[in-house]
């Protein structure tokens, strides 16, 4: 058991039974009145961002969260499978729980957090960025630069379809952001 007095970013709590992580908080102490605190969290099962006020020295109950390695194998009909890079146990993920799941390689490392008191998986989430070849993009013409932002649709080795910029050509190597699933830069060989 911990109070709010303990709240600090990322500590992991049960909020309405759902294992929360906390983004911000602000303890406020008015003129009139008991103090309490402001809190932003994250829900770890399905990311929502919630907000919520608790009086000061309100307890909650704290989350074991653990962060574990995993590679990442392959698909099939079930959904994701992933290995532990250490224990070599095998887990399967379904689809909804792999966020940007066609920016994913086979044998790309991901970070997986657990509930660690239910061995459960709340999360999946892949390296900030990944590096794809690209399979397909329509040939940029002389004379189309002439805005710096013009961008044209590339699909990547994965099967993904990004925005790129008109200067790259099929064959290139790209990194791409995984959270904005946006261009990043080219990978120099």
């Amino acid at each position: 058991m911990a109070t709010t007095a303990d709240f600090k970013n990322g500590l992991c709590f049960n909020f309405n039974g759902k294992p929360c992580s906390i983004t911000w908080f602000q303890h406020v102490k008015p003129g009139k009145g008991g103090a309490f605190v402001k809190v932003k969290m994250r829900n770890l099962e399905n990311g929502r961002i919630l907000e919520n006020t608790f009086t000061a020295g309100e307890k909650i109950d704290l989350v074991n969260i653990e962060r574990r390695p995993y590679q990442y194998l392959y698909k099939d009909d079930s959904g994701y499978n992933f290995m532990h890079n250490e224990t070599f146990e095998q887990i399967l993920l379904p689809p909804d729980m792999v966020d940007n799941a066609d920016l994913i390689k086979e044998g790309q490392y991901v970070e997986m957090m657990f509930n660690a008191d239910e061995d459960r998986v709340l999360t999946c989430e892949l390296p900030p960025f990944v590096d794809l070849e690209v399979t397909y993009v329509e040939p940029g013409l002389k004379g189309d630069t002439a805005s710096s932002s013009a961008m044209k649709p590339a699909t990547m080795e994965t099967g993904a379809e990004i925005k790129v910029p008109l200067f790259i050509n099929q064959g290139e190597k790209i990194r791409v952001d995984t959270r904005s699933r946006e261009y990043y830069e080219r990978v120099k060989s």
